[in-house]
């Protein structure tokens, strides 16, 4: 068995990332109410930076938080030849979380019916999800936390615009399309270049996605590339970007479930 790292000590500059980290995660949760008292948190860990660094804040926050809850790890083990079945278990023992591994071979579900060269994201990501929810049903699971981050959420935004024809995202806090789950997303105020630093810093053993991840055709790949290159262009646009989503006027868009413009009439003349 190979030996996990452990957490290493931080210089004063990576703790000062930590601690930045560890802030913007908090004031996501107070914003939107993301945990409550006696809340039992399921982190979904894909074995990627994002899901490690939302493991390790939350670990962190529960130990000052003004509310108890509780957090259990799960993992689902989608039986992609070649992958490191010990790597995560020996890092969550070795960090102390209660964890599961669900075990289902979606892989051969989603070789089987997607055309060799077409895109494997979606059909994995439905199934995926459908597991994690209903291990999340059948074990008392208050809220289900996803490591999306902020340049996800103004990723998916272009996506849905550019190929969906919908002015859409990610909510930091959703209810599941069944109506069964709450969805969190705590690290939806923070840059994916720090969640990256952070995790080199921590040295996660992380586990490449060889699924789909490595498609590089994919549509999200084209506009972060978009999304890189304006901000080496204008350095700020991405978080400009993401505070529109929090900054929305519905009478400037056009769509009329959001605003009543058949009724909208001047008004009177003093």
């Amino acid at each position: 068995m190979s030996a996990v790292p452990q957490q290493i000590p931080l210089s004063a500059t990576k703790r000062r990332l930590a601690a930045h980290i560890r802030g913007l995660t908090g004031k996501a949760i107070e914003d939107y109410s993301m945990i409550s008292e006696g809340d039992r948190v399921m982190v979904c860990l894909s074995g990627g930076k994002d899901s490690y660094t939302l493991l390790d804040m939350l670990m962190s926050l529960q130990r000052s938080a003004p509310v108890d809850f509780s957090l259990v790890a799960v993992n689902l083990d989608q039986k992609q030849p070649g992958f490191p079945e010990h790597v995560l278990p020996d890092y969550l023992r070795s960090v102390g979380v209660p964890f599961h591994i669900i075990e289902q071979d979606t892989y051969s579900v989603v070789k089987r019916v997607i055309p060799e060269g077409g895109t494997m994201c979606s059909l994995c990501s439905r199934m995926r999800r459908g597991a994690l929810y209903r291990y999340a049903a059948e074990n008392g699971i208050t809220k289900v936390a996803l490591g999306h981050h902020r340049d996800d959420i103004v990723s998916t935004l272009f996506l849905n615009m550019f190929f969906g024809g919908k002015l859409k995202a990610m909510a930091p806090k959703l209810r599941s399309e069944d109506g069964r789950h709450i969805v969190i997303r705590p690290l939806a105020y923070v840059a994916e270049r720090d969640i990256a630093r952070y995790a080199s810093a921590r040295e996660f053993p992380i586990i490449p996605c060889n699924l789909c991840g490595s498609q590089d055709n994919l549509q999200r790949a084209a506009v972060k590339r978009m999304l890189a290159q304006w901000e080496v262009e204008h350095p700020g646009r991405t978080e400009s970007l993401f505070t529109a989503l929090r900054n929305v006027e519905p009478a400037h868009l056009a769509d009329t479930r959001l605003f009543d413009f058949g009724n909208l009439a001047a008004a009177p003349p003093q």
